[in-house]
């Protein structure tokens, strides 16, 4: 299987959570305009602060992922560093990184 058809199939596998993360960032942005005019409650602050988390922690996530044979050493690095994926992907601890839902 080439890399191009990897990339397909996980993100097929993981369409659900990926929809979760996008709307999860999407209410980030609406936040972060929100903070603009007005005073943010503690737990708008608490949203910022772990989606602002999520999306640095996805970052080397993906930069693995990308590298050579990184579709088999990222989920290896999650079984040694489980919180390096945002919190959409990790929801439920018993399920595998790549198993369908």
């Amino acid at each position: 299987m080439n890399s191009v058809e990897e990339i397909k199939s996980l993100l097929q596998r993981n369409k659900a959570r990926l929809l979760e993360e996008l709307a999860e960032s999407k209410e980030l942005v609406f936040l972060l305009k929100k903070s603009i005019t007005t005073t943010l409650t503690e737990e708008e602050k608490a949203k910022v602060k772990e989606q602002t988390l999520d999306i640095c922690k996805g970052i080397p996530a993906f930069a693995v992922f990308m590298l050579p044979g990184g579709a088999l050493l990222l989920p290896l690095l999650i079984k040694l560093i489980p919180t390096i994926l945002p919190s959409s992907f990790r929801k439920d601890n018993s399920e595998k990184f790549n198993n369908p839902e």
